[in-house]
């Protein structure tokens, strides 16, 4: 082999080529050879290319309001599944895992507590070209909200539950420690809607879930247990949750 100095040439079965004329011979073929200690090795054109995004580079997948990803479909290569609602007889489309925890909890209390639902008054998940995504309501398209009986308590409509209704609303709302978000409360209200108020690994789900989770082994606890909903503790928690949840409206 030929050592010329100063030149950074080597002999690859043709003589006086450089490394730029080896790099640029190889590249027609699709591999990219780096030379270095005497040898010569070829890898594929795409594991050299400068800029080349790599796994962590992917862009990031588009968000529902409250920061959970986008579900373009349910029940088929995706995060949504249609999943029962124990003593209604009914199932909702939502986001499986700790969201589905939640968001069934306060269905079956509205179930059992404010009005029986029945088929056709639960809906979960709606495509995000069927929603309007800078909105709350955006948030059924990751399946992270529900709407309960949306045809009687329409977008832009107040005042649909009457005042014993309400409490339960509130003492659901502070029983979910704020976790939770209520369409009424927002600056165009949506008072059928309900939403995952925290985003993807807040602490605060989780430890609303582990509760939650506590109760069915807990005898006289959890949804269909009587509750006083004017309890003083009760309602003072649920005015407070109230207080600072319009405040972000």
């Amino acid at each position: 082999m030929a050592d010329v100095k100063g030149t950074n040439s080597v002999t690859t079965g043709m003589t006086g080529m450089t490394r730029r004329d080896v790099v640029r011979h190889t590249a027609v073929l699709g591999t990219v050879t780096l030379v270095g200690g005497g040898s010569v090795l070829a890898l594929p054109a795409g594991a050299a290319a400068a800029g080349r995004p790599g796994p962590d580079d992917a862009p990031e997948r588009p968000t529902s309001p409250n920061g959970w990803e986008l579900e373009e479909k349910a029940n088929d290569v995706s995060t949504v599944w249609t999943r029962p609602v124990p003593g209604t007889g009914i199932g909702v489309d939502v986001r499986i895992g700790d969201v589905e925890t939640v968001l069934v909890h306060v269905v079956r209390r509205f179930h059992y507590e404010i009005d029986e639902l029945r088929k056709g008054d639960l809906a979960g998940w709606r495509a995000p070209a069927r929603v309007n995504l800078k909105r709350a309501e955006g948030n059924r398209a990751s399946g992270t909200a529900v709407a309960i009986r949306p045809g009687s308590y329409p977008p832009g409509a107040r005042g649909g539950f009457f005042p014993p209704q309400l409490m339960v609303i509130r003492d659901i709302l502070a029983e979910c420690d704020g976790v939770v978000r209520w369409g009424g409360d927002d600056d165009r209200p949506y008072e059928a809607l309900f939403s995952i108020d925290v985003p993807p690994g807040d602490q605060r789900l989780a430890d609303l879930v582990a509760k939650l989770r506590s109760w069915a082994d807990e005898p006289g606890a959890g949804p269909g247990t009587q509750v006083d909903v004017a309890d003083t503790k009760r309602r003072g928690a649920a005015t407070t949750l109230e207080r600072r949840q319009r405040k972000t409206a």
